[in-house]
């Protein structure tokens, strides 16, 4: 795809609406390949667009979460089926559901929604995301171990990225396929106003940190697993549209984009790329400037999982 050996483009974003048109136009012209979704996205497209209002007031007398769960995997279903051939013709054509962020801490909790979850849906080409959590490396290697696809969410750091690597090692399946999703640009978000004061270069922290991360994940060597860069649409005016995407061109990769993103890319002449090792020298004077990235990881980690639990409970309080 663009030119790219065994890169991948997936769309994150799902809308009823959408994926009744132009969801299936851009995938026949091969704009992407994959599509993913979380609270959030579930929150604005439930609350927000009218494709839902008939379904809600049919599904009226059930439980807020289970509305919820309704509207989701018709959604998915839609969208896993749209995927169907492209499935079954590479190693894409997925579809990514999570399973209720509060149960985060909860391994028992997370295996039996994400098996109950994948059942539900019925197809092959759905990825239940797990976020990477204690707990979610627990429920991580049950789901892989029971055949079914995962993908780790909210990755910062590089031990979180290694505790489900070998989650998966551990699973010693090599059927299902699963993502490793490393954010990005939130490491700009957070830290590019301190970084500019020490002169060093902006709008790399979250490049870096990613190319670390996928530098081992591929050393696992892991057939059925690949790097994932998510949060890839840019929070600064000064950035392209696309410049996550251009910036993570690698093979065997995945990047996850908004749609707008996406589309800004669509006119992009894409050039593969080589990792970079300059992240090593990069790291070292964050350190000497006093950056501590422990500290930024688990803030963040944080920050998503706060995040996607304000989401999930907003949905289920208006729905």
């Amino acid at each position: 795809m663009y030119g790219v050996k065994n890169f991948s483009l997936w769309c994150d974003f799902v809308e009823r609406d959408f994926l009744k048109g132009e969801f299936v136009e851009l995938l026949d012209k091969n704009v992407f390949n994959g599509a993913t979704s979380n609270p959030s996205i579930f929150k604005a497209a439930f609350l927000t667009s009218p494709a839902y209002q008939d379904d809600r007031k049919k599904l009226k007398d059930l439980d807020s979460k289970a509305v919820y769960e309704k509207l989701a995997i018709e959604d998915i279903k839609r969208a896993a089926l749209a995927m169907q051939d492209l499935y079954e013709n590479s190693n894409d054509g997925f579809i990514s559901i999570e399973v209720d962020p509060t149960l985060c801490d909860d391994a028992n909790g997370t295996i039996e929604e994400g098996k109950r979850l994948f059942q539900e849906i019925g197809k092959k080409n759905v990825m239940i995301k797990v976020p990477a959590t204690k707990a979610g490396y627990i429920a991580m290697e049950e789901l892989m171990k029971s055949g079914i696809n995962v993908n780790a969410t909210l990755i910062f750091s590089p031990t979180q990225a290694k505790e489900c690597m070998e989650a998966f090692k551990r699973a010693n399946n090599k059927e299902p396929k699963g993502v490793v999703s490393v954010f990005v640009s939130r490491f700009d978000s957070k830290l590019d106003k301190q970084i500019k004061t020490f002169g060093m270069k902006t709008a790399k922290i979250g490049i870096y940190n990613a190319i670390k991360i996928y530098d081992l994940i591929e050393a696992y060597n892991l057939s059925n697993i690949r790097t994932l860069f998510a949060s890839t649409g840019v929070k600064s005016k000064d950035l392209e549209t696309d410049y996550y995407i251009k910036e993570l061109l690698f093979k065997n990769a995945v990047n996850t984009a908004p749609l707008g993103t996406i589309k800004a890319f669509m006119s992009t002449k894409a050039v593969e790329k080589e990792p970079t090792d300059e992240y090593k020298d990069y790291f070292k004077d964050l350190e000497k400037h006093g950056i501590d990235m422990k500290k930024a990881y688990d803030e963040l980690l944080e920050d998503g999982l706060t995040s996607f639990k304000d989401a999930f409970r907003q949905i289920l309080k208006e729905l």
